[in-house]
């Protein structure tokens, strides 16, 4: 249970000030009566609230799908670029959001956006196993033992110890389009990953987050909310 004007302002659209003011005019009703006291307990979950007549779909946290674009960076905010935040519609924003995980400025694909921390914390954590899959193309072919040193995992330079991941060889060629799989998000960690079997990046793609796919028909810089069913699939890693 939340105060009402807590609630209402958690969604996003008017500032806690703006919404005491509207339910001081009596434009809030709670299932059906109108209700003036900001201050009343209301259970989001199962209680009605309208706004001139209008239901309020009420959502405690918020979860966002986007196609990040290269030259954006993964933060809530930043004096001097662009950041995943920054390209949340004014439908879909509220305040408190950030991105659950970072990409790299130049690296593209599937960012999860949220305000909801305990989830965030949960799908991050590497001993929850939960795999983030990228589409990486090298400047190298990767021989079969580069292969199973990612697999098996590696030790890098600075000694940064990284568990195992999955490879898969999509596309086979001079500059070959290759699968990873990995459950933890050190800085940098694909390039470093490839770095240390002397190979090197050159674009990198982030097209999964457990089991939940990246919405192919969202185009770079394009978001989408994130249904129920879906939120599941993020924390499944079953099938790895």
């Amino acid at each position: 249970m939340e105060r009402l004007d807590k609630i209402l302002a958690s969604q996003g659209a008017m500032s806690r000030k703006e919404v005491k003011e509207i339910i001081k005019q009596g434009r809030i009703a709670l299932n059906g009566m109108v209700v003036k006291d900001s201050s009343v307990k209301i259970d989001e979950n199962k209680d009605t609230v309208t706004f001139d007549g209008e239901v309020i779909q009420l959502k405690k946290h918020i979860y966002i799908m986007l196609n990040k674009p290269q030259g954006v960076i993964s933060a809530s905010d930043s004096d001097n670029d662009e950041t995943v935040v920054d390209l949340v519609p004014a439908e879909l924003y509220r305040k408190g959001l950030f991105p659950a995980g970072r990409l790299d400025k130049d690296t593209t694909g599937f960012v999860l956006i949220t305000d909801d921390g305990e989830f965030a914390h949960r799908i991050l954590s590497p001993r929850n196993h939960i795999f983030k899959t990228y589409i990486a193309q090298l400047e190298h072919p990767l021989a079969k033992e580069h292969i199973e040193k990612l697999e098996n995992g590696i030790v890098l330079g600075d000694r940064t110890e990284l568990k195992g991941s999955r490879v898969e060889v999509v596309e086979d060629s001079d500059k070959p389009l290759v699968r990873i799989m990995i459950c933890e998000g050190k800085y940098h960690q694909v390039k470093r990953m490839f770095a240390a079997t002397g190979n090197k990046v050159l674009t990198l793609h982030r097209e999964k987050m457990g089991n939940l796919h990246l919405d192919d028909s969202l185009k770079p810089g394009e978001c989408r909310e994130i249904t129920p069913d879906e939120l599941e699939k993020i924390t499944e890693h079953e099938n790895y």
